[in-house]
């Protein structure tokens, strides 16, 4: 194990990438990107597909993964009297999920209690009115919109909607025109697990996405249990460190997890078993509810746990994540996990075996 390191800046989280090693498209076969394997306990590296995962699992352990879905939250109303806006829906301000927080471009001219129209390719045009305009956390103008049909906003949503693709996809353009062109539905499955069950999310929790069905069967033909949790990933995820890396906070996000998950990783953890969370979403989750050693279900909680070095872990074991941003709090938890030298020597090798960055690339398995 790596030393604890004191007074960490964010130049510690800096390394160099290629551009062109930024995934822009999914592999055609979700299971078939690499997978970069670190073992901590020899501070070993193996390079292999993530449909080899098995190798790595034994019976008894314990997967747990984030089934939050993805929302097609990008939106391009159109105002009556010209122009266009391009919105991205944040989070539901009410229990409807009928009002929502929002940021937009072209804000200047906006008016309150002004109804904009949503343009569905189906050809149906949905009202979208401006109830106010705020000022978010981060000190940047938020939105709160109406969507109006409260049985129906998701259904709305997916007639109208895009998937919300980080700004680092080059594919994502600024107009509907632009993105009709690059298969609106094609995004919205490939930027979506295949166990997405509960809509939410403004991001994906990429390190599910290199999970099929057919792989999840035969984890459990292994012995190895998947369970779930859920975290509706927010725009957060892509905050940059902008302070010091000790000052830095995260933004929060809504999680629960069942009795059935609960009882599943305590059984785990007793009988000695291995807990690998898919992804920063599934280990924070399971760090904010068994802070005390023992996983608590929750029904309707928040975390903004911000996970840097010398976090003491409670209940993961081991962790599957993609590759992240240089000097993000993400980099920053994978290098409280695995230690930063050795996550900084591993991507340095990542970058010299050409692996693929960040949403759509590979991933990583840390043990």
């Amino acid at each position: 194990m790596e030393k604890q390191e004191t007074a960490l800046e964010l130049k510690d989280f800096e390394f160099e990438l290629p551009p062109e090693l930024i995934a822009q498209e999914p592999l055609a076969k979700r299971d078939h990107s690499r997978l970069f394997v670190i073992d901590r306990a020899d501070n070993s590296f193996k390079h292999v597909q993530f449909k080899d995962i098995l190798s790595f699992l034994k019976p008894g352990d314990i997967i747990v993964a984030n089934d939050t879905q993805v929302i097609p939250a990008k939106l391009f109303p159109r105002r009556k009297s010209g122009g266009n806006l391009k919105m991205l829906l944040l989070k539901p301000t009410t229990a409807s999920a009928a009002v929502w927080e929002a940021m937009a471009t072209s804000l200047k001219r906006l008016k309150i209690g002004e109804e904009l129209l949503l343009d569905s390719p189906s050809g149906k045009v949905y009202p979208l009115v401006l109830k106010d305009i705020t000022t978010g956390p981060d000190g940047f103008k938020r939105l709160l919109v109406d969507l109006g049909d409260r049985e129906n906003v998701f259904q709305i949503l997916r007639d109208v909607g895009y998937a919300p693709l980080p700004p680092y996809i080059q594919q994502e353009k600024d107009s509907q025109d632009d993105l009709e062109a690059h298969k609106r539905d094609k995004d919205l499955d490939r930027y979506q697990t295949v166990f997405a069950q509960h809509p939410g999310a403004v991001a994906a929790p990429t390190a599910g996405l290199h999970f099929t069905k057919e792989l999840i069967q035969e984890l459990s033909a292994k012995g190895v249990e998947m369970h779930k949790i859920t975290l509706h990933v927010g725009p957060g995820t892509f905050k940059p460190i902008s302070t010091s890396v000790d000052e830095h906070t995260i933004e929060e996000e809504t999680y629960s997890i069942s009795e059935a998950t609960a009882a599943a990783v305590n059984t785990a953890k007793k009988r000695g078993s291995r807990v690998i969370a898919v992804g920063t979403t599934s280990l924070r989750a399971l760090e904010t509810a068994g802070k005390n050693g023992v996983l608590e279900a929750v029904e309707d909680g928040s975390t903004s746990l911000y996970v840097k070095p010398g976090h003491k872990f409670h209940i993961v074991d081991s962790l599957i994540t993609n590759f992240h941003l240089s000097g993000s709090s993400l980099l920053v938890l994978v290098a409280a996990f695995a230690g930063r030298q050795t996550i900084l020597r591993a991507y340095a090798e990542a970058v010299e075996q050409r692996y693929r960055f960040y949403s759509y690339g590979d991933a990583m398995l840390i043990l």
